[in-house]
């Protein structure tokens, strides 16, 4: 009997090491990815489910919650501040692209080799290492009336200076200007990056053929990167959707709430003493995950498409 046991034992280990040896290749790299893949699922993938179903019911955090259905989203679809902030965070997709495009010409610019670049660069670099906290301190004083530096230039030039953060009309355009310098900077590095791959032999033979300046640029070094380009633009997005700390440090939704953005006009409901509405909250936070998919996914289909050549 002992003997039996000990052979049926020796062939489910031979059994394994033969498996293993013939699924190597295959199976290491999910083992690998193992880890990876159970933090993605538990800090990512559970937290969004999580808050769309957190969606359907009315909770305040502490008692018990109360199934309501989409009501949630009813409400929120006949809720002025909801367009408020919806219609800000438009305003914040368009403008903020403009850091990709900028980032890109000070890559250009500072991709060069000419005496004093490294302080050029550091000067450049610069905004991207300080907090968005510090950024937003720092336009507050660029804006303040009186002793602003930007206050005093325009009342210098037109005869009457513009409080921009207490101005319902210029207040989301103040704020996104802020958050474009560091995020200029950050694409910057993401080109400075890509140019350093860029193919010097495909750069000779364009120039061989004649192409120059715009031509150059267009045809040869800007396919080359769109890696760069791609991460710039998803950053970017995901940065003009969440925008909540400066307009929480520079104008806490004012004046009158015209600052809003979703993600600061969630944590208002949620999370403040304005609310504690987590099922509220958590349909805008819905709302929102699904704009970032929707762009995110568009530029993902439009760059599949333009490596297959459709």
């Amino acid at each position: 009997m002992t003997g039996s046991a000990t052979a049926t034992s020796a062939g489910t280990q031979g059994d394994t090491r033969g498996y293993w040896k013939k699924n190597q290749r295959s199976l290491a790299p999910w083992i690998f990815l193992a880890p990876g893949i159970a933090m993605f699922t538990l800090y990512v993938i559970y937290p969004i489910i999580a808050s769309m179903w957190l969606s359907f019911y009315d909770w305040d955090g502490l008692g018990t919650k109360t199934w309501l259905g989409f009501e949630n989203y009813i409400e929120l679809f006949d809720d002025d501040a909801f367009y408020t902030s919806l219609y800000n965070n438009i305003i914040w997709l368009v403008l903020y692209m403009l850091a990709v495009p900028a980032g890109l010409f000070v890559a250009l610019f500072l991709n060069q080799t000419v005496t004093g670049i490294r302080i050029y660069k550091s000067l450049f670099f610069f905004p991207f290492v300080i907090s968005q906290v510090v950024v937003g301190l720092i336009f507050s004083w660029f804006y303040a009336p009186n002793f602003g530096l930007f206050y005093n230039l325009i009342e210098w030039v037109t005869g009457t200076g513009v409080a921009v953060l207490a101005d319902d009309r210029y207040v989301t355009y103040g704020i996104i200007a802020a958050g474009l310098w560091p995020q200029i900077a950050y694409c910057m590095i993401l080109y400075l990056t890509g140019l350093n791959n860029v193919a010097p032999d495909q750069v000779e033979a364009a120039r061989l053929d004649g192409a120059r300046g715009w031509k150059m640029l267009w045809h040869v070094i800007l396919p080359q990167l769109r890696p760069a380009t791609f991460i710039a633009v998803v950053v970017t997005v995901i940065g003009a959707l969440r925008s909540f700390d400066l307009v929480s440090i520079m104008t806490d939704g004012g004046p009158y709430g015209s600052s809003r953005v979703l993600s600061f006009y969630m944590y208002e409901q949620a999370l403040s003493e304005y609310g504690y509405r987590m099922g509220y909250g958590a349909a805008i936070a819905v709302i929102l995950f699904a704009i970032m998919m929707i762009f995110i996914s568009g530029f993902i289909w439009k760059m599949v498409r333009d490596e297959r050549g459709v």
